[in-house]
């Protein structure tokens, strides 16, 4: 999918389009630097919505103390429904290293356009 019409879609949705990262965010990745925050999100998305079976689905993303968890929530990358909504990855199925690493590139494409507003 393309990514510039993607973000396009979340910018119409009221709900999404209210995310945004916070200056202890931006602050946590000046310390820890991209690559460890997309090392972060690998984690995080192999772990909260890889299995296929979560016994949580939809309650698993905390909704803000780590950039990650804000970018899920504004990407449509928070649980396997939305995963579902937004980004046509089907419930009921392990996530493959291909679906991780589409996630993760949504997610990180969006930390970089929220950091690169910041002052």
């Amino acid at each position: 999918m393309n990514l510039d019409y993607l973000f396009y879609r979340f910018s119409k949705s009221k709900f999404r389009s209210k995310f945004h990262l916070s200056d202890k965010d931006i602050d946590y990745i000046n310390k820890k630097g991209m690559d460890k925050i997309r090392e972060h999100a690998y984690d995080f998305i192999s772990k909260r919505l890889g299995p296929e079976v979560i016994e949580n689905d939809g309650k698993q993303t905390p909704w803000r103390g780590h950039p990650v968890f804000v970018a899920q929530h504004a990407t449509g990358c928070c649980c396997r429904g939305c995963l579902e909504k937004w980004h046509g990855i089907k419930k009921g199925h392990k996530l493959s290293d291909k679906e991780i690493d589409y996630i993760v590139s949504v997610i990180m494409e969006y930390i970089r356009r929220e950091y690169e507003k910041k002052p």
